[in-house]
């Protein structure tokens, strides 16, 4: 029997705590993700909606390490090993939640743009996406970022 099979998926602190950070690391990566493609949708730069995905995801995840790095500081962490665990912890996450939050935009909008129906659309399948890996990663290791 593999371990994700033996691994007990019920308990609800798990769940509770991985929603919480899972949460963080939406916000974080939201705010990259949303403000370049609000950018490049407000000034109408020329640019290929793949250009402006990637782009999306890149400042997302970028911001999204800034918060968790910003997260654990508070948590009397040095910057050195703040950034290093928001960075090692949750990549997987956090890119997993941009592609998924930028191919619900594309495929929703047919290109990378923002309207008031699909952000919460992009939000929550963004949220999805990594939680039961976080929860996972939370069971298996009984770490997290937050």
């Amino acid at each position: 029997m593999s371990a994700v099979a033996t691994l007990n998926w019920s308990c609800k602190h798990t769940w509770r705590r991985s929603a919480k950070n899972t949460a963080w690391c939406l916000l974080g990566c939201a705010i990259g993700d949303f403000g370049t493609i609000l950018y490049f949708q407000l000034t109408g730069i020329p640019l290929p909606v793949f250009a402006i995905m990637t782009l999306a995801i890149i400042n997302g995840l970028i911001t999204s390490i800034i918060l968790e790095t910003i997260i654990l500081l508070k948590q009397n962490f040095t910057f050195k090993d703040a950034l290093k665990t928001a960075f090692g912890m949750s990549f997987i996450s956090m890119v997993s939640m941009e592609v998924a939050m930028n191919l619900t935009d594309y495929l929703l909008t047919g290109g990378a743009m923002l309207t008031w129906w699909v952000v919460p659309i992009m939000l929550i399948v963004g949220f999805l996406t990594p939680w039961p890996y976080n929860y996972w990663r939370l069971k298996k290791f009984g770490i997290s970022c937050h």
